[in-house]
């Protein structure tokens, strides 16, 4: 693992062990800056920053960032009352990519807010195989479908087990490409 993604995945801890996740606005662009400038301050000057760039993936062209702030209003106002409907609004803020890099990691930190919060329940991450998450979120803007048929299969009530939580977040860094030290061996 880089020392970059290393820090970074001991500032996702830090925000959960210190109780700061409990401060930060749910379900809004607030709240997902908070969570990116928590995970990367002082390790990308753009934490906690919307994007002002153009960004692409795999071909894949996110929000052109001339109009990511109207976007992000609309996003924001999407309902969040049901499962589907909020994870309508987390597929939305997916082709948005308000931030440079590290997208990924702080909307599913979000996502998970937003379902606790909402349905009183969090996706069990480790429970999600990076390829079939991978590939249903490429294919969710067209259908979020098979998406929805993923993670509602792992949700879980146990919204305060701090092992699923702790696991969730290593997913989550796994889905980005990044091994623990000893992983290697």
């Amino acid at each position: 693992m880089k020392n970059i993604d290393k820090i970074s995945l001991e500032k996702a801890y830090n925000l959960f062990e210190t109780g700061k996740i409990d401060s930060l606005e749910i379900g809004t662009t607030k709240g997902l800056q908070q969570i990116h400038h928590h995970l990367f301050d002082g390790l990308y000057d753009f934490a906690g920053q919307i994007r002002t760039l153009n960004i692409s993936k795999g071909g894949f062209r996110f929000a052109n960032s001339l109009y990511l702030k109207e976007i992000l209003e609309k996003i924001e106002q999407m309902p969040e009352r049901t499962f589907e409907e909020i994870i309508s609004k987390y597929v939305e803020m997916n082709i948005a990519h308000p931030f440079m890099e590290g997208n990924g990691r702080t909307m599913r930190i979000w996502l998970d807010l937003i379902l606790k919060s909402r349905i009183r329940k969090v996706i069990n991450w480790q429970f999600v195989g990076k390829e079939l998450y991978l590939q249903a979120m490429e294919r969710s803007p067209i259908n979020d479908l098979e998406l929805r048929t993923l993670l509602i299969a792992n949700l879980t009530d146990e919204i305060e087990n701090r092992e699923i939580i702790f696991k969730g977040i290593e997913q989550s860094y796994y889905y980005e490409g990044y091994k623990k030290e000893n992983d290697d061996e």
